[in-house]
Parts: C-alpha cells; structure tokens; sequence
C-alpha cells in the first residue's frame, strides 16, 4: 500500500534537513507536486493558476507537448557528455540569430553565473576592475551581485552594501552603485572613475521600467567613456520580444547574460558578445595573461538544449507575443479596475509581460521609489490570492502562453477577493 505524505509533513522533514526549511528560493510553506499547462497543484490536491511558472522560464506552460517530445526524444541518446553536442551548437546558431549584440555565446548552467562571467569578462577585456551597478538590481548570488541589491539601510552614493555574509570588503570597493533611472548620476561617476571596466543593468530592473533615453543614455555614456554595457537578460530574453530588451527598446549592449527561457525550464544560462570580446575565451587568440577560463559541468547540455531550440521555435511563430501581452494586459486591467473602483491607490509597474502592483500613489523609478505605503496590505493580497488559486511571488507576476480564459476567470474572482479584504 503506498503512503502518501501530506504537504505538513513533508514541511517537517524539510524543516530537518534545508536551512529555513526551504531551498532558498520561495516560500517553504507551500510544496509544489506537478505542474501541467497553466497550473500547478501542491502536495495535498490544492490546484493553482501559475504566475511564477518557475521564476520565469516556463513561458509556455508546464509540460509544453512539443518541448516534451523534444527532451523524450533527446533522454535515451544521453543527458550530458561534458563534450560538444549538436544540440548546443544549433542553440547557440538561434541565439545568434535572435539577438543582436550576440556573435558568439559560452553556455553555462545558472543567471547568477552567467552575471559572474559577464562582469569578469568585462575587466579581462577592459584591463580595468571597478563595475558600476544600480540600486535594487538583481545579478544573481555572486559577490559582486550581491552588492546592494536590497540594502537594509541607506547609504551615500555611490557606496556599496553587502547584501550577505562572507563577502570581503575588496569586493564592496570595486563597487559603484548609482540609482536606476539617473543617467546625470552615472555620468558623474564615469566622469570621476576612469576604472570602470563595465556598467550592469537590467533594461527592466526587476519589475522598474527605464524611463524613456535612459537605456540609450547608458549606451551613449559607455561609449563616450570607453566602458563596457551589460545587459542583464536573464529574464528579459526572450520574454519582452523575441531578440529581448535589445529588440523591445532598440538599444544594444557589448554583452549580455540569458537564461530562463533559453534552457525550457531545464539549468542552461549563456553569455554573449562580439567575437573580438569573446575571444578572452580562447587562449590561442588571446594568450594566458587575457585568456578567461570557464567551464562546467552541465554547461550545454543536450536535453536543455533541445528543449531551449523547441520553446525558442514556438515563441518565434507568428502572434506567441502578440498573445502573451494581450494575456499580461488581461490581468493588469482586471487588477487596477478592481484596486481603482475600491479606491485604493496603487501603481501597476512593469511590462505586460512582467509586472506587478505596488500599493502607492508615487511614481516608481528605482529602488528607493518603488515601495508600498504599506506592506502588509500587499502580504494580505497576496496571501489571499493564493488562498483563491493564484499562485505567484509577493513582487512579481509572470503571465505565460498557457493562460486560458478560465485561468484568467478565476484570476479575476481571485482579484475580487483580495481586493475586497483590503479596501
């Protein structure tokens, strides 16, 4: 007879053995069973409508039949070889294809690395150390990610706090921090700084849109000061457009980081740039004083390579981001009609296809800014909204091709709900 475990229990046993209870990534008193389409169901039955969908890289939905063929296809040929595959050179061929400041990419298994990389490859290119980051911006678990990415306490620009334990203070002086959305700011440092080796931003920080010339200031300014332009992509490849953020606002980086999406929900992450700067990859070209060395052990596998080609292949198809932020449109206007006609101010920030509601009346530019009035009547939304079948984090909402009209009909009675338990 088969023993079936309750989700209480299986928080008891996690409890015992994860630090916090969890894996460090979302709340440890919810234990997710399967997933299938647009939902997802818990240890004890509870169905949802999924808006996390994996912190991103599920955009079309938990168990896509066409990506499933593809990693069936690809399990009995082998799951890792630690060794080139043809599925990881014809990834490598699409992204190429699809985004503009990418000639050649290096894969990798996570963001967070791919961020590492990116700004280690930018001081082997430049010769230079320091890195200039914004306020609130998220480039994954790094030492130098973790520079004021959520500082508890306000400091003078452009000063860096560690985020975490462990990170020596050599990190924190190589660090410029400026806020998100302040293009004199920037320039101010560049102007007093002639040792940035490269600026890193997400083109949408978080959930914080770019204000109109500020991404192509950015662009104008690394230039102008011979510094290197990351583009932070991780989650924005492949989901504000096809070709990401560099198609969506027209502006290209020297390099940029993807991940999520690029891997159909499988660990793969990439890297990519001009041939002249990636070449730091390639001792033969570069030599061992400006020579890069990266490698791991997943990096390129074939089962997530398949199954980024078959999700990038289906986003690519005529009207998949068409549908994708007419969904996202859908859930943001039954969200702020609701919040509106209760009155209660909030702010819708983001895009149609990444955003989410703050519970303020002010404008929300960089870190400092976007903020709620009042966090708990965001924790009682959120929490009821679960409690009504959406499933999505306190900060963000991820809208997928999966979400039917159904989904979108409990959404909105869900919206009801939590709207009514705050007005």
């Amino acid at each position: 007879m088969q023993i079936v475990h309750s989700q209480a229990d299986w928080i008891a046993r996690a409890t015992e053995v994860l630090p916090a209870a969890g894996f460090g990534n979302f709340d440890p008193g919810i234990m997710i069973a399967r997933g299938q389409g647009s939902r997802v169901w818990d240890e004890d039955g509870k169905e949802y409508v999924d808006y996390l969908i994996g912190s991103g890289p599920m955009l079309l939905g938990h168990g896509h039949p066409e990506v499933m063929e593809a990693v069936l296809e690809q399990l009995p040929k082998g799951m890792t070889f630690f060794a080139n595959n043809a599925a990881g050179v014809a990834l490598a061929e699409a992204i190429v294809q699809a985004v503009p400041c990418c000639e050649q990419v290096r894969f990798v298994a996570s963001g967070g690395e791919a961020d590492m990389y990116a700004i280690r490859l930018a001081r082997a290119y430049t010769g230079r150390d320091k890195i200039l980051k914004f306020e609130g911006g998220y480039h994954g678990m790094s030492a130098e990610a973790q520079m004021s990415l959520a500082p508890a306490k306000r400091v003078n620009f452009p000063q860096a706090v560690p985020d975490s334990a462990g990170i020596p203070q050599g990190v924190a002086d190589q660090m410029l921090i400026a806020p998100f959305n302040d293009l004199a700011a920037v320039e101010a440092l560049l102007v007093e700084h002639d040792d940035v080796a490269a600026i890193i931003a997400e083109p949408l920080q978080r959930i914080i849109p770019a204000e109109p010339g500020f991404l192509q200031g950015l662009r104008d300014l690394c230039t102008k000061h011979n510094v290197l332009l990351i583009f932070d992509e991780i989650v924005t490849g492949f989901r504000l457009a096809y070709g990401g953020a560099q198609e969506r606002y027209g502006v290209t980086p020297d390099i940029c980081t993807l991940g999520k999406i690029i891997g159909g929900g499988f660990p793969l992450a990439a890297l990519g740039a001009s041939r002249e700067i990636m070449d730091h990859f390639d001792k033969a070209r570069v030599g061992a004083e400006g020579w890069l060395m990266q490698l791991g052990t997943l990096s390129g596998n074939p089962v997530a390579s398949v199954a980024g080609l078959k999700t990038m292949e289906v986003l690519a198809r005529d009207g998949a981001y068409d549908t994708l932020r007419d969904v996202g449109r859908d859930l943001q206007d039954m969200q702020t009609t609701a919040l509106s006609d209760a009155g209660i101010p909030h702010q819708i920030v983001g895009d149609e296809t990444l955003f989410d509601i703050f519970f303020t009346d002010q404008t929300c530019r960089d870190y400092r800014s976007a903020a709620h009035d009042d966090p708990e009547r965001n924790s009682t939304y959120n929490r009821v909204l679960r409690e009504h079948g959406v499933f999505k984090s306190p900060g963000k909402l991820y809208p997928s091709l999966a979400i039917t009209a159904d989904d979108l009909d409990l959404t909105r009675r869900a919206v009801q709900a939590a709207v009514a338990a705050i007005a």
